[in-house]
């Protein structure tokens, strides 16, 4: 656990969703393999999490693997099956320790089934703990979740169970990938990228973006409090003047 300062804003989002951008070019720089960049990233998210925790964030989502990045090399994404593997089996008793629900959204179809299975025995194991939820998206893509939402509503037309006037954004939310989780307030991109990549499009429609140039292995404790820091200064208008969200606040 970090010691150093560890005041928190007072305006804090309840979920947190952050893309892990820039492992590889943190392993190149230094002249090491890719893998190695994710390995340390791993330390990242550690302290992203406690961060998090402390602040008193409900929700973090992680961007673990994109539905595109199947188009890696086949090394490195061999690799990163075997680091995911290995982090659920030695990192579920410290998240179960620490009161921390784990969720995996994405389509697990493609995944070996041993990695599904230790998806399916980390998730169980720690079902019961409400303090803080962290969600991790694997093989996941936001035009997939939208698509997947959309096919259940329409089986559900189909089968004469829902009219289509009774579809409404709402509806379709709940379909989602993220169910009934609150939507992100707060999205945090590393590695100098300013793009969402096809991450929770849906959910991210009035998020708060927060872009750092940090590669993701060095987005650290002081990282990830200078973000919720910022977002803390943020007027959220959701299609409101200043003055009216200004005017609700005082009420």
């Amino acid at each position: 656990m970090d010691t150093k300062d560890k005041a928190v804003p007072a305006k804090v989002p309840r979920h947190v969703a952050i893309i892990m951008d820039g492992n590889n070019r943190w392993a190149k720089k230094r002249l090491m393999p890719g893998v190695a960049g994710h390995k340390a990233g791993v330390d990242a998210v550690r302290a992203v999490i406690e961060v998090c925790a402390e602040a008193g964030v409900e929700v973090l989502t992680l961007f673990a693997f994109s539905s595109e990045n199947w188009q890696r090399p086949a090394d490195e994404v061999s690799a990163l099956m075997e680091l995911f593997l290995n982090a659920l089996r030695r990192e579920v008793r410290r998240l179960d320790e620490n009161g921390i629900r784990l969720r995996i959204i994405g389509d697990r179809s493609r995944f070996h089934p041993e990695l599904q299975a230790a998806m399916d025995k980390a998730e169980a194991a720690t079902a019961g703990n409400s303090r803080f939820i962290l969600q991790v998206a694997a093989n996941y893509g936001g035009q997939w979740d939208i698509t997947q939402a959309t096919q259940r509503l329409a089986k559900q037309v189909s089968e004469g169970r829902l009219r289509p006037e009774e579809i409404t954004p709402a509806l379709l939310q709940s379909q989602l990938a993220t169910g009934e989780l609150p939507l992100p307030d707060l999205c945090i991109r590393t590695g100098g990228e300013h793009r969402i990549s096809n991450f929770l499009l849906w959910q991210l429609a009035y998020a708060e973006l927060y872009f750092s140039d940090l590669l993701w292995p060095d987005f650290k404790h002081e990282a990830m409090r200078n973000a919720l820091a910022n977002y803390a200064t943020r007027q959220r208008r959701f299609g409101k003047t200043s003055e009216q969200v200004e005017a609700e606040a005082r009420q």
